[in-house]
């Protein structure tokens, strides 16, 4: 509070500052035409004194202006109030001496100190105290070029009528000052005021903006389980219609003695299992809940990379396979939903490096352990994700390629299979480089 306190005052000083600056110049133009204008006054009153009064006002006008040219430099921005008060006191000193050199005390000049009293109090933006000083300096300039007249205070009369009028001035100029004083003060607030609300409402367009996203994020995930649910119904039967055929397949005299068969026989089994298991998955990704965990057997992640690949042979045609893994790989999870994952990873990546048309494309699979965890690294020569699409990979319905081309739900789909195995999926890249899609698994005691 006390920092939120300190930062307005600052800024309302500053503020101030500007506004007293402007005054200034403003006030100082205005002194020097006026001063100037005062030679009709000569020549109608003192026409015997008018060269010399014309002389006194040519000078004090330039000493003025020269204060005028100095107030935009970055010393006049520092001392303000110090030159207003030095251009303010020129024109008080040359009345006084005029007076002093007229009539004394019954002097008309004498209203020309009340014109710069008034003036400093409504038009000039200065200090309640600083108005009051530039007053009573006023008067001992009127009091000194009376005393310095031939006559002196003789007469008396015009010297206290005119002494009275010169207190109702600097009365009322600072009157004038407290209240322009509190009325900028005021002013300012209102613009803080107004400044703090705008930067609220602006506050809450983006909290409406982002419950309105998370509400059509429901939608979209309300119409997935829809479409997930009616999957499972419509594709299971015959899924498990074909599950039975391999079985009984699988039992025959002839695929038991041919290896490569009953390697084909294999696949088919677990693509038919994938099936199952992506349809399965859409679901869960549209009502999962963060943080849930996965119900899951040990399994070697070594035998789910293996499928992986085989079953996406087809897209990886050209794409040179390496791996890097440690001697034990067993871990505890969901077999085909790992699977899933894996698949998504190298479709996404043989896509993206046949779209750039990759010199020697190739994607190298790494792992080690940490922490009772299997990290798991999938690395690809491609040309990379744009930094500004990276942080959005993970984003459902987000996707690159061509409208018709994919819904862009792999990555998020396969986020939240990691999550549910208390793991983390996350992107690297370099542009135009390479991309790299790191997660991590338990491992099975």
């Amino acid at each position: 509070m006390l920092r939120r306190v300190v930062h307005r005052y600052t800024n309302y000083e500053a503020e101030l500052r500007e506004f007293r600056l402007a005054s200034s110049k403003a006030g100082a133009l205005t002194a020097v035409v006026l001063v100037m204008a005062g030679v009709l006054l000569d020549y109608g009153i003192y026409p015997q004194e008018q060269l010399r009064f014309f002389l006194a006002r040519s000078f004090i006008a330039l000493l003025i202006g020269g204060i005028y040219a100095l107030l935009p430099t970055p010393f006049g921005r520092r001392h303000v109030q110090p030159l207003t008060l030095a251009w303010l006191i020129l024109p008080q000193m040359m009345i006084a001496w005029m007076i002093g050199v007229t009539e004394g005390a019954s002097s008309i000049y004498y209203a020309g100190l009340n014109l710069v009293i008034f003036a400093v109090g409504i038009a000039l933006p200065m200090g309640l105290w600083q108005t009051i000083g530039f007053g009573a300096v006023t008067y001992l300039f009127y009091v000194i070029a009376c005393l310095a007249h031939p006559l002196g205070l003789a007469d008396r009369g015009h010297f206290i009528v005119n002494s009275i009028f010169i207190a109702f001035s600097i009365t009322a100029s600072a009157v004038y000052t407290f209240m322009n004083e509190r009325g900028h003060f005021h002013l300012f607030r209102l613009k803080e005021q107004l400044a703090e609300k705008n930067l609220e409402l602006a506050e809450i367009n983006r909290n409406l903006a982002e419950i309105k996203g998370q509400m059509l994020q429901q939608e979209k995930m309300a119409a997935i389980g829809t479409l997930a649910a009616g999957l499972l119904h419509e594709v299971n039967n015959p899924v498990n219609f074909c599950l039975m055929a391999i079985e009984v397949a699988m039992e025959e005299p002839v695929a038991k003695a041919n290896a490569s068969l009953e390697e084909c026989l294999v696949d088919a089994k677990q693509g038919m299992q994938r099936i199952q298991h992506i349809v399965s998955d859409l679901k869960t990704f549209a009502y999962r809940k963060p943080g849930a965990e996965a119900e899951g057997v040990p399994f070697l992640f070594e035998k789910a990379l293996d499928s992986s690949c085989r079953l996406t042979a087809h897209e990886l045609r050209g794409v040179a396979l390496t791996r890097e893994l440690p001697a034990d790989t067993l871990v505890l999870g969901d077999e085909a939903a790992i699977i899933g994952v894996l698949i998504n990873l190298f479709s996404n990546a043989a896509l993206a490096m046949r779209k750039a048309q990759t010199t020697k494309p190739a994607i190298h699979t790494s792992a080690y352990w940490e922490d009772g965890r299997l990290h798991v690294s999938v690395r690809d020569n491609g040309p990379g994700i744009a930094p500004e699409n990276l942080a959005r990979v993970f984003e459902p319905f987000f996707t690159t390629r061509e409208v018709g081309q994919g819904l862009g739900l792999g990555l998020s789909i396969s986020y939240a299979v990691i999550e549910r195995h208390r793991g983390t999926l996350y992107a690297e890249s370099e542009l135009g480089q390479w991309t790299a899609f790191t997660f991590d698994l338990p491992r099975a005691e």
